[in-house]
C-alpha cells in the first residue's frame, strides 16, 4: 500500500488527533460576499414600473370580476410561513443565511437601523433604504441554483398579480439594468408580497389571476436582476388604496420597527440564528468561491478507501466573535474518539465555513466513521465509509499492530509480515527515531529516550507495504 502522510496542514492534523487537543487554524474560512458596493436591487425606474404594472394587473382583474380581494371580504393581514425550502434531494442540515433586513432609518448613507435596532441592512448614496429581507442560499449558492436546490414557496395564500420570467439569472453585479424574475402575490387583506431574483425558467406555470395556497411552489432561488449572489429578496406592502399595496411593511416585530406594530410571521425566527448548515466530507478540496458566476465544485464524497485523501468541512451561519465550535471524529465503533478539538470564533459573520485536509494514511480502520460538529446548541453528525484499498497479498500487513500503546520504553510489533523499517515522526512530521533490519526483521523497538507526547510510527515490510499508527509516549 502506498500510504503516506500528506504534510498539508500536518501540524493541525497531528495535534487535533490527540486527546482533547486544539489544532491550528482551519485551512480556509470565509463567508460569501453580497452587494459590496451597496446598490439597490431595483433601479428607481424599475421599481416605479413594477408598482405600476401591479396596479394595472389588479385593476384588470377587478374589471374582469376576477380579483379575489375585496373591501367587503377584507381580512386581517397574513401570517407568513418561511418563504424558502430545500428541494427533496438536498441533504444539508440547513440551506440559507439572512444578510439584510429592512432598513428603518430613512437617512443615508450608512444610517442604518433594522427592526432589532441593529445594522443588519444597507442603504445607498442615492437614497435607497433596503426594503426587503435578503435570504442567501448557503452553502454552495451557485451549485444550488444550478441544481434547483432551494425552492421559493408562497408564504401565505393569495392571488398572483404579477409574474416576470425569461430574464438572465446569473448576475454577478448590482450595476446591471436587466430586470429580475419575480412573482407577486396579493393576500386577502390586499397586501402584496414580492418574491424577487428568481431563476430563469423556474417560475410557477400558473398565470396572473390564479390562486396559490400557503407553501405552494413559486420558483427557484436565482440571481436575476441587480444581484451578485443567488438569494431571495422578500418584500411586503400593506394595502391602503383600491386594493393595491403601497405602504412598505417589515414582517418582523421589533423595538425599532417603525412601519407596523406586530409580526407578520406565524413563528418569527430569531434575529440572529446560529446554526450548522452542513457537515460534509470531500474527496478533494472543495471549490467554495470560484469566479462569479461559476458553479462551485463541492467534490462531495461519503465513500473512501484507506489510502484516499480526506477533506472535512463545516458550514455555519450567524457566528459571533467568542462563539465556540466543537469538532470530533469517531471511529467505526462510534465510541472510540479519533480526535476532538474546539475553535474560538474570531469573526462575526452571517455565514462562514471551516475546512480541514488533506489527510492521508490515518483512516485505516474499515467501517462507518462519524464527523461531527457542535454549534448554536445543535450537534450535527455526518457519516462516511472507509473500505480497504489493500490487495490480497497486503491484507496480513493491515493487521499489523503495536503494543503497549501508550508505552514507556519498549514497543512490541505484532505482524505476520517481516517488518524491516520503523520510523517515528514527531508532531511536526520530523523523524525522531529510525531502525532498519532487512535480515531478521523488527519485532521490537526501544525509543525510551523520547519525551512524553504523541508521535506516529511508520512501519514498512520487506514487500514495501506500509502502515502508520498513532503512538503515545507516557
Amino acid at each position: 500500500m502506498n500510504s503516506k502522510i500528506t504534510l498539508f496542514l500536518l501540524t493541525m492534523l497531528i495535534t487535533c488527533f490527540g486527546i482533547a487537543q486544539t489544532p491550528g487554524a482551519p485551512s480556509v474560512s470565509a463567508g460569501p460576499p453580497i452587494n459590496p458596493d451597496k446598490k439597490a436591487c431595483l433601479t428607481p425606474e424599475q421599481r416605479s414600473d413594477l408598482i405600476q404594472d401591479i396596479k394595472v394587473n389588479i385593476e384588470n382583474l377587478r374589471l374582469d370580476d376576477k380579483l379575489s380581494f375585496s373591501e367587503q371580504r377584507r381580512g386581517n393581514h397574513p401570517l407568513f410561513i418561511w418563504p424558502v425550502q430545500k428541494a427533496n434531494d438536498v441533504t444539508f442540515n440547513d440551506f440559507y443565511s439572512i444578510y439584510n433586513y429592512v432598513d428603518h432609518n430613512s437617512g443615508f448613507p450608512n444610517q442604518l437601523t433594522d427592526f432589532n435596532c441593529g445594522t443588519r441592512t444597507y442603504d445607498t448614496t442615492g437614497g435607497y433604504n433596503h426594503k426587503g429581507v435578503d435570504i442567501v442560499t448557503w452553502p454552495f449558492p451557485w451549485k444550488m441554483l444550478e441544481d434547483d436546490g432551494v425552492e421559493i414557496i408562497a408564504a401565505a395564500p393569495g392571488q398572483i398579480v404579477f409574474i416576470r420570467d425569461g430574464e438572465f439569472d446569473l448576475s454577478c453585479s448590482q450595476s446591471t439594468t436587466t430586470p429580475w424574475n419575480i412573482v407577486v402575490i396579493q393576500h386577502s387583506d390586499g397586501s402584496v408580497a414580492l418574491y424577487g431574483h428568481m431563476k430563469n425558467g423556474s417560475t410557477t406555470t400558473k398565470i396572473v389571476g390564479d390562486m396559490v395556497s400557503e407553501g405552494e411552489y413559486l420558483g427557484i432561488v436565482g440571481s436575476s436582476g441587480q444581484s451578485d449572489i443567488p438569494h431571495l429578496h422578500f418584500e411586503v406592502y400593506e394595502n391602503n388604496v383600491n386594493g393595491v399595496g403601497v405602504d412598505l411593511i417589515d414582517p418582523y416585530s421589533g423595538t425599532c420597527n417603525t412601519m407596523n406594530p406586530d409580526s407578520w410571521w406565524q413563528s418569527q425566527r430569531p434575529y440572529s440564528d446560529p446554526k450548522i448548515n452542513a457537515v460534509l466530507t470531500h474527496s478533494a478540496a472543495p471549490s467554495v468561491f470560484p469566479p462569479c458566476p461559476t458553479s462551485e465544485t463541492p467534490n462531495l464524497s461519503n465513500d473512501f478507501e484507506t489510502d484516499d485523501e480526506f477533506y472535512f468541512t463545516v458550514f455555519v451561519r450567524d457566528q459571533t466573535v467568542g462563539d465556540i465550535i466543537s469538532f470530533e471524529i469517531l471511529r467505526p465503533d462510534n465510541t472510540s474518539l479519533f480526535g476532538n478539538w474546539n475553535v474560538t470564533v474570531q469573526t462575526t459573520s452571517p455565514s462562514w465555513y471551516y475546512q480541514y485536509g488533506a489527510y492521508t494514511g490515518y483512516f485505516e480502520m474499515v467501517g462507518e466513521w462519524t464527523w461531527r460538529a457542535t454549534f448554536g446548541g445543535d450537534t450535527i453528525s455526518h457519516t462516511f465509509n472507509v473500505t480497504s484499498s489493500l490487495g490480497v497479498d497486503e491484507t496480513s500487513f493491515n493487521q499489523t499492530s503495536i503494543f503497549p500503546n501508550p508505552f514507556n520504553d519498549v514497543i512490541n510489533i505484532s505482524s505476520s509480515s517481516k517488518v524491516v523499517k520503523a520510523h517515528i515522526l514527531d508532531v511536526l512530521g520530523k523523524s525522531v527515531f529510525s531502525i532498519e533490519d532487512d535480515s531478521n526483521g523488527i519485532i521490537e523497538i526501544n525509543p525510551s529516550s523520547l519525551s512524553n507526547g504523541m508521535y506516529f510510527v511508520r512501519l514498512e515490510s520487506d514487500t514495501n507495504e506500509m502502515k502508520t499508527i498513532k503512538l503515545i509516549k507516557e
